[in-house]
C-alpha cells in the first residue's frame, strides 16, 4: 500500500465523459460541473440520463464535440470491464477510470482481454447513500471521503495523475492500494458489515410488531445498511467472493465458539469466555479511526431530552455553541410512547461536567 494520502486538489480541464448516471455517476457530474468542468453523460436508461441532465450533472453525450480528457465508468461491476474496454477504444487520447467497488476481478478481466491498460486506472470512491439513482445525487458526496486509486503495473504516470486529480477536485481523501490490497480491505470494512447487517435484519421478518416496538438505536444502527440494493450487492459479493469466504470462515469460528459457550453458560470458564468475546470486540472497535481520520479518542456521552416539535434540536445545538463546547458526535432517538426526543451527544471528557451543569442551568433535561 502506498503511503500517499492527500486532500490534493487536482486540475481537470475536461471535457469529462461519465458512463452511468446512478448515484455516484451523477454526483461526480454535479461535483465537476460545480468546479467549471464540462461533463457529458451516457446511460443505458434514457430516463436516468434525462434526470441527470435535468439536475445539472452534465449534458448528453451526443453533444460532445471535443475529445475528452477523462472517461469515468460508473457502471455496475458485472459490465464495468466491457464499458472500460469500449471507452479505451472509442477515446484513444483519454484516461479511463472506473469506480466499481471491486478491483482485482475487473483488472484481471481487462488483462485477459489483451486491453492496453496504460491509460486505465481502477478507482473506488468510498462514499454513498442508502438512496440510489440520479435523484439522490449530491455534488458534495465525496467531500472528505476516502477515494482509493488502484493502478495496474501497466498504468502510466499521466493516467494516475489524472485519476488523482478527479478525486482531488471532488474533495476526496486520496489513497493508493494495489487491487488485491483494496479487495482485502473492503471485504472486511465494507462488505462484511453489509452481510452481517443483512443477516441480522433478516431475522426480523417474522417478529411481532409489539416486539419491534422495543427497538432502540442499537438495532437501527446495526441494520441501517440492510436497506441497500440487492442487485448491486449480488455483483459486489460475487466479484469479491474469495476474500469474503476467508473472513466468513473466521466469523463462523467465532459463532461456533459463542454457541458452544451459551449452550452451557454456567460451565467453568463460560463467563470468562463471554467476557473475553465482548472485550475482543471492544479492542477491535477502538482501532477504528476517530474524527477526521485521526487516532481513536474516548469521548464522554450525555443524553438531552427535547420536546418533539420544530426548532428544539437547533436551539439545543445553538446553546451548546454559546456555552463553548464542541459536539464531537450526535445521535437522535425517540422515546417510545412519549412525545420527546433523546439527543445523545459526545464531547471531550474534560467538557462533560461543564456541559451538563450549563445545560441544566438553562432548563434542559439532561441524563448522564
Amino acid at each position: 500500500m502506498s503511503a500517499f494520502h492527500s486532500h490534493g486538489r487536482g486540475h481537470l480541464d475536461g471535457p469529462v465523459v461519465v458512463f452511468g448516471t446512478g448515484l455516484l455517476g451523477a454526483s461526480i457530474g454535479l461535483g465537476l460541473r460545480g468546479r467549471g468542468v464540462s461533463v457529458f453523460l451516457s446511460d443505458p436508461s434514457p430516463t436516468n440520463q434525462a434526470v441527470a441532465v435535468d439536475i445539472g450533472a452534465g449534458r448528453p453525450l451526443s453533444e460532445l464535440e471535443n475529445p475528452p480528457q477523462l472517461v469515468v465508468v460508473a457502471a455496475p461491476p458485472d459490465v464495468t470491464a466491457d464499458v472500460v474496454e469500449r471507452a479505451l477504444g472509442e477515446y484513444p487520447e483519454a484516461v479511463v477510470v472506473d469506480i466499481a467497488s471491486v478491483k482485482l476481478a475487473i483488472q484481471a478481466d481487462l488483462r485477459a482481454r489483451g486491453v492496453d491498460m496504460s491509460r486505465y486506472v481502477g478507482t473506488h470512491p468510498m462514499a454513498g447513500r442508502e438512496k440510489s439513482g440520479p435523484v439522490a445525487a449530491r455534488g458534495e458526496l465525496f467531500t472528505s471521503m476516502p477515494w482509493v486509486l488502484c493502478p495496474s503495473d501497466e498504468t502510466n504516470a499521466d493516467a494516475l495523475q489524472t485519476a488523482r486529480s478527479l478525486a482531488g477536485d471532488l474533495g476526496a481523501i486520496v489513497s493508493q492500494f494495489t487491487a488485491e490490497e483494496h479487495d482485502e480491505a473492503v471485504a472486511l470494512v465494507s462488505h462484511l458489515p453489509q452481510v452481517m447487517s443483512s443477516l441480522l435484519a433478516s431475522r426480523l421478518q417474522g417478529t411481532p410488531l409489539h416486539a419491534l416496538s422495543l427497538a432502540g438505536n442499537g438495532l437501527r444502527d446495526t441494520t441501517r445498511i440492510a436497506a441497500s440494493d440487492p442487485t448491486l450487492w449480488v455483483q459486489i459479493l460475487g466479484n469479491n467472493a474469495a476474500k469474503m469466504v476467508d473472513i466468513l470462515h473466521g466469523v463462523r469460528e467465532d459463532l461456533n465458539r459463542l454457541i458452544g459457550t451459551l449452550e452451557d453458560p454456567t460451565a467453568p470458564g463460560a463467563r470468562l469466555d463471554l467476557a473475553q468475546l465482548i472485550s475482543e470486540g471492544n479492542a477491535g472497535q477502538a482501532r477504528i479511526p476517530g474524527k477526521h481520520g485521526g487516532p481513536p479518542q474516548a469521548y464522554s456521552w450525555l443524553t438531552v431530552l427535547v420536546d418533539d416539535r420544530p426548532g428544539q434540536i437547533a436551539r439545543l445545538l445553538t446553546e451548546i455553541g454559546e456555552i463553548g463546547v464542541n459536539v464531537e458526535d450526535l445521535r437522535l432517538d425517540h422515546s417510545s410512547g412519549q412525545n420527546v426526543g433523546m439527543v445523545e451527544l459526545s464531547v471531550m471528557p474534560n467538557k462533560h461536567d461543564l456541559l451538563v451543569e450549563a445545560l441544566t442551568d438553562r432548563g434542559w433535561r439532561v441524563l448522564q
